[in-house]
This record gives C-alpha cells, structure tokens and sequence, in this order.
C-alpha cells in the first residue's frame, strides 16, 4: 500500500465545512470538533476513534459508516441518516438525535438515552440495545 493510500488522520476542528464530501474517506482519529459538517455526505467512510464533539451536522449522511469509539456529546446530529452505520462504544451525552434515521444502525455500548432523541426511536432502540443494568 502506497504512502497515499495510507489512512491519515484529519483535524478539521472548529472549521465550517457545510457540505462535504468524505464519501468512503479512511480517516479514523480525526478532529471534528465543533466543525460544521451540517448536509455533509459521510457514507461508507471509517471515522473510528474520532471526535465530533460539539459539531454541527444537521442533515448529514452518515449511512453504512463506522463510527466506533467515537465522541458525539453535545454534537446536533438532528434529522441526520444514519441507517445502517456502527456507533459501537460512542459517547453521545447530550447529542441532539432528534428525527434521524438510525433504527438499523448499530448502537451497541454506545450511551444512546443520554441524548435526545424521538420517543419512537427510543423504543426501538431500547428493545435492541437497552441500557446496561449497571447504569441504570
């Protein structure tokens, strides 16, 4: 594998990138925090172990991406796509989930109730990956 083909980090912290186009991007590690990533096409691209605390991604797509490890607290992920993406193991504290489309993605071990998030998904969510006796 060339130097160029190497999955690279990026920092795109505290930038406006409304729009973007990361479709099957490799760039796990990478800083979004408080990035405006808002009508942003991130689909079938691995951002695991990043940070998108904060960030503004009203309206993005996100399907069929892997997200593992990642930081979503306090993130505006509203009315976002997000079927059939991995959110293993993400912190979500905080982050506004409100009318996305994520009923088939994959929330295991991600702390999905500390977000807000529609009364219907919730339910959805809570009978496939509900709350760990421990924290609740």
């Amino acid at each position: 594998m060339g130097s160029e083909d190497e999955p690279k980090p990026l920092d795109w912290s505290f930038q406006g990138r409304s729009g973007a186009d990361l479709h099957k991007a490799i760039h796990p590690n990478s800083n979004f925090k408080r990035c405006i990533l808002e009508e942003a096409d991130l689909t079938e691209a691995n951002f695991s172990g990043s940070d998108f605390s904060r960030a503004a991604m009203r309206g993005a797509n996100l399907m069929k991406s892997n997200f593992d490890n990642c930081d979503f607290r306090g993130t505006d992920l509203r009315k976002a796509k997000m079927n059939m993406a991995d959110f293993r193991n993400c912190q979500l504290a905080g982050a506004d989930l409100r009318g996305i489309r994520g009923r088939y993605a994959i929330w295991q071990g991600s702390d999905w109730w500390n977000a807000k998030v529609d009364e219907d998904l919730a339910k959805v969510l809570k009978k496939k990956w509900g709350r760990p006796e421990s924290e609740a």
